[in-house]
């Protein structure tokens, strides 16, 4: 492809992306549908603190959120993930990838996730049996390379959730670039993703809007130290990620009613609210077939915390190692005082699992 053509179309994928940021930025942080897309895909995505960065690796499930590293090389890859979350709920992922001649790289992924059964009953408490919830999206995701270190692509979903007799059914795409720099063992991407609309509503007249996130991630692998550093940060197109505060509060003096913040204060403040977008990761990689990974994010432990009890709420870690053709990875990060949940992935290469090596007549 020319060079022009190439500059062309990334311009159009960042003109696009940062005109959805226009649209959504007044957006509230509440009453949105389909929250369920934001849920990390993999393993190794919750013990990274829930939000992937781009990397020089070919990770299927990294690029279900930046499609940008859809290359040729992830052909037949196959994801399946599992996570056992609160209560009866649970929710998993199955993704697979092809690489085509003339298309591309390809993604097919489906992420769902089950509520449980609940019992049906009016308000004089007379049941009438049970009924189940849950939500499901498809996505098809594409890849390409714009350069020796630049790519572009994009994410194309469809989304349902049923709760009873109430349904909805909305679409939305993700657009994302990504820079790669083997040399330098680095890697960073911006998606904006869940770019989209609600098409059927579960009432009439009452249209949700979808969670719309605009992430920038970055991974960088120490030359001299089997060590890889991973930040990203996410809901770029709201500085303001605090919810207002509704606790009764009681005032002692008119003067302290009207003491303005010190500039000490204004800067914690400013601090708190930069520090709610950030996830901070790393992951220790001592072998090819062996990794342990930590995470911290900043926003979960801010809004899950119980300021009486110390705890590691917004922590996470994981593990990953290979046993024959097979990676295995468990992650599990923590929410809140009343558990953590644990999250599970298996990732093969198809064309790897089923290929046999010729054979080598002896001489």
């Amino acid at each position: 492809m020319p060079l022009t053509k190439l500059r062309l179309l990334a311009v159009i994928f960042l003109v696009t992306a940062f005109g959805a940021v226009a649209t959504v930025t007044a957006q509230p942080q509440s009453g949105r549908v389909y929250e369920f897309l934001g849920l990390p895909a993999t393993a190794r995505i919750t013990a990274l603190g829930g939000y992937a960065a781009p990397d020089l690796e070919y990770d299927l499930g990294v690029a279900l959120m930046y499609p940008s590293l859809m290359r040729p090389e992830m052909t037949n890859h196959l994801s399946l993930n599992f996570v056992d979350y609160f209560g009866d709920i649970n929710y998993g992922t199955v993704a697979f990838a092809r690489n085509f001649e003339k298309l591309g790289p390809l993604s097919g992924s489906i992420q769902y996730i089950n509520y449980g059964r609940f019992l049906e009953a009016d308000e004089t408490g007379e049941t009438f049996g049970e009924f189940t919830a849950g939500e499901y999206s498809f996505m098809l995701g594409w890849g390409r390379r714009l350069s020796d270190r630049l790519y572009i692509g994009s994410n194309l979903k469809s989304m349902h959730s049923f709760y009873e007799e109430y349904n909805s059914w909305g679409m939305a795409v993700d657009i994302s670039l990504s820079f790669l720099d083997p040399e330098r063992l680095f890697a960073a991407g911006l998606v904006a993703r869940n770019i989209g609309l609600q098409i059927s509503k579960f009432r009439e007249g009452n249209r949700e809007v979808l969670p719309f996130d605009l992430v920038i991630g970055a991974s960088h692998k120490l030359a001299n130290a089997p060590i890889r550093l991973v930040a990203v940060a996410h809901n770029l197109h709201r500085y303001d990620l605090t919810y207002p505060d509704i606790s009764p509060s009681f005032t002692l003096s008119f003067q302290e009613s009207t003491r303005e913040e010190t500039l000490g204060e204004k800067l914690s403040d400013v601090g708190d609210k930069l520090m709610r977008h950030m996830v901070f990761g790393l992951e220790f990689l001592p072998s090819q077939n062996f990794s342990f990974r930590v995470g911290y994010n900043y926003r979960r432990r801010q809004e899950m915390k119980v300021e009486s009890r110390l705890s590691t709420v917004g922590l996470s870690w994981g593990f990953g190692f290979r046993i024959a053709r097979f990676h295995l990875n468990y992650g599990r990060s923590n929410y809140h005082l009343a558990g953590a949940p644990n999250h599970i992935s298996i990732s093969t290469s198809l064309q790897e699992l089923f290929h046999r090596p010729e054979h080598i007549s002896p001489e």
